[in-house]
């Protein structure tokens, strides 16, 4: 599945930090990935419209912006997370403090690199660990291919990326942080979205559950019926 294009615009401001607030109001967001797939450009490219090329290897960034999203406020956090992950035999190994991050977003976004596939093997047991997690079927999830300006030293074709997606059941995008900020800025608007929605539907949910069933009526032949008998029994 591809992602929809996005037509509605998406504006930043900054702030110190999200404060609590009410369902829809604060959005969760985690990008998980190998190392060197540009997970920190594309969160920055997004939150500043700047591209950085070269980053220090992050030990875990945590950024905070409020935007207004289709005419409401919504204080958004992404996580963005190291690239400490191994993959042994189709399975991921992945530390404390990613396992703690995984567990606190409410959306995904899954980067490789196409011009590393390795990179790419490692988003099959990444997308299942977080399923692990979050067996809600509901919780969104975005396959990313980085880097698609680097067509000269691409190892992972489009279709590949797109197989991958269709077997998980996941949206798939390609995108260049370098060449196209508006491609990043669509895809986390859309996990937004998707992330405010769910939130929406789950605290409806809530409210249905909360209600208490009204106790059926009463029969009212039964009662004639029986308010019969008891006259009858007395005059008896």
């Amino acid at each position: 599945m591809r992602l929809p294009s996005m037509s509605q615009p998406f504006l930043l401001a900054p702030i110190a930090e999200c404060a609590p607030g009410p369902p829809g109001a604060q959005v969760r967001l985690a990008v998980l990935g190998a190392r060197g797939v540009g997970k920190s450009a594309m969160i920055v490219r997004f939150l500043t419209k700047r591209f950085i090329g070269d980053y220090e290897p992050n030990t875990g960034n945590l950024y905070s912006r409020l935007v207004h999203l289709e005419g409401d406020r919504v204080a958004v956090q992404i996580q963005d997370t190291p690239g400490c992950i191994q993959v042994q035999e189709d399975c991921v190994q992945v530390l404390d403090s990613l396992s703690r991050c995984v567990k606190w977003a409410e959306g995904f976004l899954l980067v490789y690199s196409i011009t590393d596939y390795s990179s790419y093997q490692s988003v099959r047991p990444l997308y299942q660990y977080v399923r692990k997690v979050h067996p809600d079927a509901r919780t969104p999830i975005i396959i990313v291919g980085n880097k698609a300006d680097l067509l000269h030293a691409r190892q992972v074709q489009a279709k590949e990326g797109l197989q991958l997606a269709n077997e998980l059941g996941s949206l798939f995008l390609e995108i260049s942080t370098s060449d196209d900020s508006q491609g990043v800025c669509d895809v986390f608007q859309y996990l937004c979205k998707e992330v405010s929605k769910l939130q929406h539907a789950g605290s409806t949910d809530r409210r249905r559950s909360s209600i208490i069933p009204r106790p059926k009526s009463p029969n009212m032949q039964d009662l004639k019926r029986r308010f019969k008998q008891a006259l009858s029994s007395k005059v008896k």
